[in-house]
């Protein structure tokens, strides 16, 4: 059972997504936040498998609210659920710690595929956005430091290459012929290296300064 936390400043919206979320049985609603602060809180108390995050909140914001959440309780993933496609929204809280990032008015079996992928380790991010990010990468001006990723292994690099395409650790531990156990090490290991918090995060590293093919 995957637990979900749901934080949305409209009540409406919220009693929309735990309806949309109700219909999944592998899905369990385990409360919902108005604001930052109180998703933090109950994060806390809850222990949730995954924050559906929206970003623009009165007080703490769900930005702030994510790299709180990522610090302080970094097995809980967090999946921003917004209706902001700007580039400062994405790359903030990519820059947070968010696992993906979707847009509301994702279809509901997108939307629990979303929730499902992201809790076994996969990266979703909106059709809608994802020209953005990748353009953002791909930037000729951008300066590439050859020193980024130098003290990755050769292993590592290998399971940071599969981390870019978004592959789960079981995705990488059946193409490595290593156990899931060998693989979250690798990954904790890269994360560490890079000094990012998250898959997302060591995933833009890797493409923006071409550690991977």
């Amino acid at each position: 059972m995957i637990r979900v936390l749901i934080c949305d400043d409209q009540d409406i919206i919220c009693e929309g997504l735990r309806a949309i979320l109700s219909t999944a049985p592998e899905i369990e609603v385990t409360g919902v936040a108005s604001d930052g602060a109180q998703a933090v809180a109950l994060v806390e108390q809850q222990q949730p498998d995954l924050v559906l995050m929206d970003l623009n909140m009165p007080g703490m914001s769900g930005i702030q609210a994510t790299r709180k959440i990522c610090e302080r309780f970094p097995a809980v993933r967090v999946l921003a659920l917004t209706t902001y496609d700007a580039d400062e929204w994405l790359f903030d809280a990519i820059r947070a710690g968010a696992s993906g990032y979707l847009l509301k008015g994702t279809p509901r079996d997108g939307l629990i595929s979303a929730i499902t992928g992201t809790v076994a380790g996969q990266t979703f991010v909106d059709p809608g956005v994802a020209s953005k990010l990748f353009m953002h990468i791909a930037e000729p001006n951008v300066a590439h430091d050859s020193t980024v990723g130098k003290t990755l292994s050769l292993r590592e690099r290998e399971v940071l290459g599969f981390l870019a395409k978004g592959l789960s650790n079981t995705d990488i531990a059946a193409r490595l012929s290593l156990s899931e156990g060998t693989v979250r090490n690798y990954v904790s290991g890269v994360l560490a290296k890079l000094g990012v918090a998250d898959r997302t995060q060591a995933a833009v590293i890797a493409l923006r300064h071409r550690l991977v093919d």
